[in-house]
């Protein structure tokens, strides 16, 4: 790997040299996740250069963590943990589960990225609450910049959520008006949409509007009680 050897044949350090290069064990929490084609990976970790993204998939098959296969009838590739990349699944948890339980929350909601939580929300979203219908759902981020304010999350009655950054043509459910802040503090666990309550604008279907927290896709860490402020 590129930061080289602890020269220690501790099971702790051998493993560090594998996953403790930079963005690494944010890459392998987008594997894990489910994420296995390149550009989907880059929306899971959208600060990440396209060559650094390359290097660090490259250093993750050498290690038997990922392999790369063809995806039939297309000229693209898509990358599949291996069984050594799946037992990394506690691993990934339990450093979500520790950060969640002990980092700072302050911090953590300097470094908002709108792209980064729409992307998360759709992954995390619970069709369930919903309409058994396409449900569209628009939100508004009154602290973004134009080319970014406005997102929609299309709801399809198989399941699938589409995130869109322009207008998909379909009538919406539901219109969600916040800043990023509130949205991330919720999507994080540290508040929810009734206490924010003031803090957002709904308008639409009140059915999917009242629902709305249950809907919602939260971090898989949400549930995890904060110990410091």
């Amino acid at each position: 790997m590129s930061n080289g050897s602890y020269h220690q044949f501790c099971p702790v350090a051998m493993a560090a040299e594998i996953l403790c290069t930079r963005w690494t064990m944010v890459l392998v929490r987008e594997l894990v996740a489910g994420s296995s084609r390149f550009n989907d990976l880059r929306r899971g970790v959208p600060r990440m250069s396209r060559t650094l993204l390359a290097q660090r998939l490259r250093e993750l098959e050498a290690a038997g963590i990922v392999e790369r296969r063809p995806v039939p009838g297309s000229q693209s590739v898509e990358y599949l943990l291996t069984p050594a990349g799946r037992d990394l699944l506690p691993v990934v948890e339990a450093f979500g589960l520790w950060g969640q339980k002990w980092v700072q929350s302050d911090p953590s909601l300097e470094k908002l990225d709108v792209s980064l939580l729409m992307w998360d929300m759709r992954r995390n979203l619970d069709p369930s609450p919903l309409p058994d219908r396409r449900t569209v759902l628009r939100f508004a981020f009154s602290d973004q910049h134009p080319a970014k304010r406005l997102w929609w999350l299309v709801v399809e009655p198989s399941g699938g959520t589409d995130l869109c950054l322009s207008d998909p043509g379909f009538d919406v459910d539901l219109y969600v008006g916040t800043d990023l802040r509130t949205m991330t503090e919720v999507w994080m666990g540290l508040t929810t949409v009734r206490a924010a309550a003031d803090r957002f604008e709904l308008d639409g279907d009140p059915g999917v509007a009242s629902a709305m927290q249950q809907w919602l896709g939260l971090s898989p860490f949400a549930a995890q009680p904060k110990l410091v402020s």
